[in-house]
């Protein structure tokens, strides 16, 4: 049993080095005339570090350990929804303490709606030892949860094998730069910023025990944003660059000197739609506008940099998983709506929409459609870039034509500016893997109403 306990573990690491004298391994009932030696701080760190990493693998440290113990550490950092039961074994400082702890265990796990009522089921979780003066009583008769409905099984079926379908497990995908950049503006995409939906002023209060005390209530005026438009060039070009800099193969110099008068002449230009006019007219609200919208503008702005520029897209794969397949799924259950399929590696299709389940129906049916799969516990995923961020996206169904091609089809009846990112990243993914020449021919399409996919596959199939 590992038992750790922040507390002592700082008042351990506080002591002189000379104070901590351990076995050199006390874990060994074979060595006790082994002669104990003294073990630093950052020894004993780095043994706990060893031994937790390690727990229940054989020939390593943390083999003979079968339980550990975490004290003071459930409030936060905690991943797990499955938490059935909490049995309190310290002395809590504060309700809000206890708070946290039980909502440790009350994560829903499920979110099928019950069709009796049409709400979420109640879940529940047993907890012992801590006391709720917020509960409406403590103790009493226990409730009995209900039994689970059963769950339907999906997996892959190895007489099926046939249907199965593989995918590059793309890490990243780095396009080569031409050495000298350049940007149509004429024919650059018109940006629209719309003032009416820009934040002008931002309200900050201190929190108190985990709540806004709005009693003190402060207002930042956002208009102070206002610089030169030199100082709104430099530091869009600065974000551009952020983006840029890691698939630059030439001077980092030579690439920001290149980006400020791109940058400029864009902002500049007409192809910039400011709404009302009366920001477009005056320049300090102007200024603040473009200020307040940069995220969005270096968006734009390295999108159309990276389409002209672009001579190349290097797929870089995963060395560890280079080559998926439908066959890798592991077996999970699920309650929602299902159907059985005839040309999928997977037994069966789970259905997120009524939309998906015709969808699922035709391909199953359609001539050209060879094998089929639904993109559900695949780990199919495509990275993209949104608002700084790298995320993931999950396309919906990948299908494989008479032709050899292989379609990502997406369903989606709506778009959003994150939307439009996805679909950049899939059109990158699916041109690099292409040209890439090792995993035959890739495309895409989005499904934007009901019964066009058929299109879309008679498209594929031209292409």
């Amino acid at each position: 049993m590992l038992h750790i306990d922040s507390r002592v573990r700082e008042k351990a690491e506080a002591r002189d080095d000379t104070e901590v004298i351990e076995s050199a391994d006390d874990d060994d009932e074979d060595d006790d005339d082994r002669p104990a030696r003294r073990l630093t701080n950052q020894e004993q760190a780095e043994r706990l570090r060893v031994q937790v990493d390690t727990v229940g693998q054989l020939g390593k440290p943390g083999e003979r350990i079968q339980n550990v113990i975490s004290v003071g550490m459930l409030t936060e950092g905690w991943d797990a929804r499955t938490v059935p039961h909490i049995m309190g074994l310290r002395a809590f400082s504060s309700q809000l303490l206890c708070e946290q702890v039980v909502g440790r265990g009350l994560r829903r796990t499920s979110y099928e709606i019950d069709p009796k009522t049409g709400c979420f089921p109640a879940e529940h979780v047993n907890i012992f030892g801590i006391p709720f003066t917020f509960l409406p009583h403590e103790g009493g008769d226990a409730v009995v949860p209900p039994p689970p409905p059963p769950k339907s099984r999906s997996e892959p079926v190895p007489d099926k094998r046939a249907f199965e379908i593989t995918w590059p497990n793309v890490f990243r995908i780095e396009p080569t730069w031409t050495p000298r950049l350049t940007l149509d503006i004429a024919a650059t995409a018109l940006l629209l910023l719309d003032a009416l939906e820009t934040p002008t002023i931002a309200q900050l209060a201190p929190v108190v025990e985990g709540k806004p005390d709005v009693s003190r209530l402060t207002e930042i005026q956002l208009d102070g944003l206002a610089g030169r438009m030199q100082t709104v060039v430099f530091e869009t070009a600065r974000d551009v660059f952020d983006q840029m800099a890691p698939t630059w193969r030439g001077p980092r110099e030579l690439l920001i000197a290149q980006l400020v008068p791109l940058v400029e002449a864009f902002l500049a230009s007409d192809r910039i739609s400011i709404v009302p006019a009366i920001f477009q007219a005056d320049s300090k609200r102007r200024r603040i506008l473009l200020t307040l919208n940069m995220s969005k503008i270096v968006r734009h702005l390295w999108g159309a940099i990276r389409d002209e520029n672009t001579t190349a897209l290097t797929p870089v794969f995963d060395s560890d998983r280079p080559i998926p397949s439908s066959g890798d799924m592991l077996p999970w259950f699920t309650g929602r709506p299902w159907a059985e399929t005839m040309r999928s590696h997977v037994n069966r299709c789970v259905y997120d929409s009524t939309r998906e389940a015709s969808e699922a129906f035709a391909l199953d049916r359609h001539p050209d459609v060879v094998a089929w799969v639904k993109n559900d516990h695949l780990g199919f995923d495509i990275v993209y870039g949104f608002d700084g961020a790298v995320r993931t996206y999950r396309p919906d169904f990948l299908i494989r034509l008479a032709t050899g091609t292989t379609l990502v089809l997406e369903v989606k009846g709506q778009d959003s500016p994150q939307n439009e990112a996805k679909r950049r990243a899939l059109d990158e993914w699916t041109r690099a893997v292409t040209d890439h020449g090792g995993f035959g021919r890739w495309t895409w399409a989005v499904s934007r109403k009901p019964g066009d996919f058929a299109d879309h596959i008679n498209a594929a199939m031209r292409r």
